[in-house]
């Protein structure tokens, strides 16, 4: 990047005006951030992009969004500051138990497969694009309960927590909420799963909290994932944003990384004409979730 570019220490920086993308530039950002992320920006989202864009232009001082793309796309340094500019460009806002019937849905589930007399692997759930945490806790929480409720004892259990963002995923890692995140939890299950904490907001206990394993996944990476042999897959709100081709590929991938028996659970009406032979649809119109069948066969 030419020097030309940034502003060192520039008086009022942070109030200074960027110019408006124009419709080369957008397509150029908007291809790259489809190749590199999966994530499809619409003609209605170009505003977000650029406020994005220009939130973290400004924290680096750069005026231009041709030298700035040329700095995310340039080596070690460029791969750093696509890291960072990938927390403005997909954290996304979520609570605890956010589609209360999706997490009964659950439940059901992992009760079944607790009475099984026979069963004596570790339960496993993934939450895929979990942003700050909130859905992996949930999870955790829906089978600490699942545990009390069925009185059976743990074979052991833990739950797999993603995401592209480091940012979020530190937020997830530190176990701490506002209010405002917990309005999907129960008054019973706030007492029971949660504490006080001394800023105001509140902790996860170490009962749940140290169930849920945060690690880092592009979902583009997802072929290479060493996740497998889940009983849950918990994947809402993420779908939404790739185009419907490559949603069937990530359904298909997702699919074959449940055990048999296993659940999927995306967001209802996230995708709409597919079908998979592994998989049959669980009969509730509240809830778009699949069960994996004991036998297997091919993909479509």
């Amino acid at each position: 990047m030419s020097k030309g570019h940034i502003l060192h220490k520039a008086p009022n920086w942070s109030l200074q005006q960027l110019p408006e993308m124009d419709d080369q530039q957008f397509r150029q950002w908007q291809t790259l951030l489809e190749s590199r992320t999966g994530v499809c920006v619409g003609e209605q989202r170009k505003l977000f992009l650029q406020t994005s864009l220009c939130a973290r232009m400004r924290e680096k001082q750069v005026v231009d969004y041709q030298a700035y793309y040329e700095h995310v796309t340039n080596g070690p340094l460029g791969a750093i500051e696509w890291s960072a500019l990938m927390d403005n460009l997909t954290v996304r806002e979520t609570s605890f138990m956010r589609h209360r019937p999706s997490f009964d849905c659950v439940a059901r589930h992992l009760s079944g497969l607790l009475r099984d007399p026979q069963r004596k692997q570790a339960i496993q759930l993934w939450s895929v694009g979990c942003a700050s945490g909130e859905e992996a806790y949930s999870l955790a929480i829906i089978v600490e309960q699942c545990l009390k409720s069925t009185g059976v004892k743990s074979p052991g259990h833990g739950v797999w927590a993603t995401d592209i963002s480091l940012k979020a995923l530190e937020q997830g890692r530190s176990a701490l909420y506002s209010g405002t995140r917990l309005g999907g939890l129960t008054e019973s299950e706030r007492a029971t799963w949660l504490r006080p904490s001394p800023d105001g907001r509140h902790e996860i206990l170490p009962a749940v909290r140290d169930r849920v394993c945060f690690t880092r996944l592009n979902i583009l990476e997802l072929a290479q994932a060493p996740i497998r042999d889940l009983d849950i897959i918990f994947c809402q709100n993420l779908l939404i944003y790739f185009r419907r081709w490559r949603r069937r590929d990530l359904l298909n991938l997702l699919a074959k990384r449940l055990a048999p028996g296993g659940m999927l659970i995306i967001g209802l009406g996230e995708i709409v004409d597919w079908k998979n032979p592994l998989l049959e649809r669980v009969p509730d119109d509240r809830v778009q979730a699949y069960v994996r069948r004991e036998s297997t066969g091919s993909l479509e």
